[in-house]
């Protein structure tokens, strides 16, 4: 066994052991790589005491909401879904540098609502010790101040770490891409709207529907800029790829159709890009 690899299991004992001490947690979930991870190990310890709360919102996309809820229905976890109201707060729509943290307040109050009204103990996110490290994540403010525990953070476990602890449990997120709000491919600045967020989510299932593991649809108003992995560029610039992409964009109102080069990164849309448009 790998030293890596007995390092998470280790870890993975003392989580066992840190959740031990609740009588019932809820655990807010998006079927991605941590949420599942830290729901399978604290059903395991807690069993039915262990509540799963997934958000429906437009920032979420329907096919992850759906991926998510037949996952644990498969894993036989006790899940609900609860409905924020980031919409109805304009400072959210404004979409300004802090739109992670208005966003999470909203989330996190109607969880901890939900927790208090079915008398849940405690409440938990996915955080990781990798999370720590990113400065640009303002929504940690809200995990601080609505007092959200954090196990996978707080035991120090890494997201490698938690992919091959997912791996060893046959989790099918262990090797799941990584996926941020549609929200987040609108540039700080442009204030949100529903209709460019379903034009965001049926523009990023064509990329999906292709095959594409790791990509972003960034929506620059009528300017469509296309992120994959760098090792995929040649695949989508050719043909019948291409034609197929622009095309497909196209008839979801975008102008024009382009291809970012320096490949997928996270918070590529973080400042405005004012002439991108014009």
């Amino acid at each position: 066994m790998s030293s890596l690899k007995e390092q998470a299991l280790q870890k993975e004992a003392e989580l066992k052991k840190y959740l031990q001490k609740f009588k019932s947690i809820a655990i807010a979930y998006s079927g991605g790589v941590d949420s599942t991870y830290l729901a399978s190990v604290t059903h395991d310890v807690l069993g039915e005491r262990c509540v799963l709360l997934i958000a429906d919102t437009p920032s979420f996309p329907r096919e992850e909401l759906k991926e998510a809820l037949e996952l644990a229905k498969q894993q036989e976890w006790n899940v609900s879904i609860i409905y924020p109201n980031e919409f109805r707060d304009e400072r959210f729509l404004k979409n300004d540098s802090h739109r992670c943290y208005y966003c999470k307040s909203e989330l996190f109050k109607t969880m901890i609502e939900f927790t208090k009204q079915n008398r849940i103990e405690t409440f938990a996110c996915g955080e990781n010790a990798d999370d720590l490290l990113d400065t640009t994540r303002t929504g940690k403010l809200a995990i601080k101040e609505f007092g959200v525990i954090t196990p996978l953070s707080e035991i120090g476990m890494s997201k490698q770490e938690i992919r091959i602890l997912s791996e060893i449990r046959h989790l099918p997120t262990a090797d799941k891409p990584s996926f941020a709000c549609l929200s987040s491919r609108i540039p700080t600045g442009t204030p949100i709207t529903i209709e460019d967020l379903k034009r965001i989510e049926n523009a990023e299932k064509i990329l999906k529907s292709l095959g594409f593991k790791q990509y972003r649809v960034r929506n620059h108003k009528n300017l469509a800029r296309i992120e994959v992995e760098v090792a995929d560029l040649t695949r989508l610039i050719s043909e019948p790829v291409r034609s197929k992409v622009l095309q497909e964009l196209k008839e979801l109102g975008y102008r024009f159709v382009t291809v970012d080069i320096a490949g997928y990164r996270t918070g590529s849309t973080a400042v405005s890009d004012g002439d991108i448009t014009r």
